[in-house]
């Protein structure tokens, strides 16, 4: 049986916003294997929609793929920084705006075969107009779309970022119904 991996596991790498950290596993039938993964602070991931149906999203440099991907606003949380404050804070940061109503949709494992992050949707109403705080690093574009061709940018691959898919496709298929 596998236990809590943070229990026995050894810094390997310290990063700027997470750490690798490796761990000898011992599986049911008492093999041990050497096992590494991404020790992650947790994040968020916003879906902001206007009164309309509109949804924000942004255009954002990804140096890991090379491309510049249509995505949700998202961002890591601070230690110690409750899941709802990062995502106030996230979505004034990268789209400049705020949001009247902040409403935790779902919580998801980003990649469980590498990472712990758990990362937390939230539905983002009452959007207010301030002003981007962008990061010295940070080129984002804010585009303002209908919710069904959001949704339809997914089905034809132009939003293929993983957390913008689950949030977009939980808010129509589960959050709509209700």
């Amino acid at each position: 049986m596998l236990h809590d991996p943070l229990e026995n596991s050894k810094t390997v790498f310290h990063g700027l916003r997470f750490d690798v950290r490796a761990l000898d596993v011992e599986t049911a039938s008492g093999k041990t294997f050497k096992k590494q993964y991404i020790a992650h602070p947790g994040a968020v991931v916003i879906l902001p929609l206007f009164d309309n149906g509109d949804v924000l999203l942004i255009r954002n440099q990804r140096f890991a793929v090379g491309q510049r991907l249509l995505e949700l606003p998202a961002g890591t949380k601070e230690k110690g920084e409750e899941a709802a404050t990062t995502a106030a804070r996230e979505l004034e940061e990268e789209t400049g705006y705020t949001a009247k109503k902040l409403t935790l949709l779902t919580s998801f494992f980003t990649s469980p075969g590498i990472t712990n992050e758990n990362m937390d949707a939230y539905l983002a109403q009452g959007l207010i107009k301030t002003a981007q705080k962008l990061d010295e690093s940070e080129e984002i574009e804010v585009e303002i779309h209908p919710l069904q061709k959001a949704l339809e940018m997914v089905r034809t691959g132009e939003i293929k970022d993983g957390k913008s898919i689950n949030a977009l496709l939980f808010y129509q298929a589960f959050y709509l119904r209700l």
